[in-house]
């Protein structure tokens, strides 16, 4: 049976980039030949220009995510500048139990309730560079008014200032490093006594039936 796949929980500030840093490593463990799924979030908000249901999001009403709560079915869920989103605990167990590894794209506040119900997840947190290149990025996407692009700031500090819960930071300076230094975080995740536990008790068993232990 093949080992259980890797949870990564990946946060940080709007803008910071976080969702294009997962694909990035996702891409390479794609080419790896090692199975990787970006779990896609339930939210309430309605979709932005491009956005498609079940890629992006799974949209939904905000009374039918209030009776998804109701049924235990998220292993977080949060409000998150008006409006509602929640991780699907069927779909990240599942994917987990497969021996796939799985990325979760949620904030700090999501992160913290994640690890309650699976502490074995690895948490990275992910840094801009600085304020000025947030504010420059948000800009950038053209899809929030000022008046939200400065909340988002506000909020960036917020969280920010709970990196330390997190076991791995990353600034995103510059994209292709970034990238890099997420894949080695996944790369040294595998090297942990869970994770190696099927390759290593058959060489503890090896040693265990030729040793005479006292």
């Amino acid at each position: 049976m093949a080992p259980p796949g890797e949870l990564f929980i990946v946060s940080s500030p709007s803008g910071g980039g976080k969702t294009t840093i997962i694909r990035g490593v996702m891409e390479e463990l794609r080419r790896q030949g090692r199975a990787a799924y970006f779990s896609v979030s339930h939210t309430t908000r309605p979709p932005r220009e491009g956005e498609r249901d079940g890629v992006d999001y799974h949209f939904v009403e905000r009374s039918e995510f209030r009776r998804m709560v109701e049924r235990r079915e998220f292993l977080e869920y949060a409000e998150v500048h008006g409006n509602l989103y929640g991780t699907s605990r069927r779909e990240v167990e599942g994917r987990l139990e497969s021996g796939c590894d799985v990325f979760l794209d949620i904030d700090v506040q999501g992160a913290r309730q994640v690890r309650a119900f699976l502490p074995a997840a690895v948490k990275v947190f992910i840094f801009p560079p600085s304020c000025e290149e947030l504010r420059r990025r948000l800009l950038a996407r053209r899809q929030d008014s000022p008046e939200v692009i400065e909340r988002r700031i506000r909020n960036a500090l917020k969280e920010m200032r709970e990196y330390a819960e997190f076991d791995y930071v990353i600034i995103n300076d510059r994209l292709e490093q970034a990238i890099r230094d997420l894949a080695q975080v996944v790369a040294t995740s595998r090297l942990r006594p869970r994770a190696m536990q099927a390759v290593v008790q058959p060489i503890i068993d090896s040693f265990a039936s030729e040793v005479e232990e006292e």
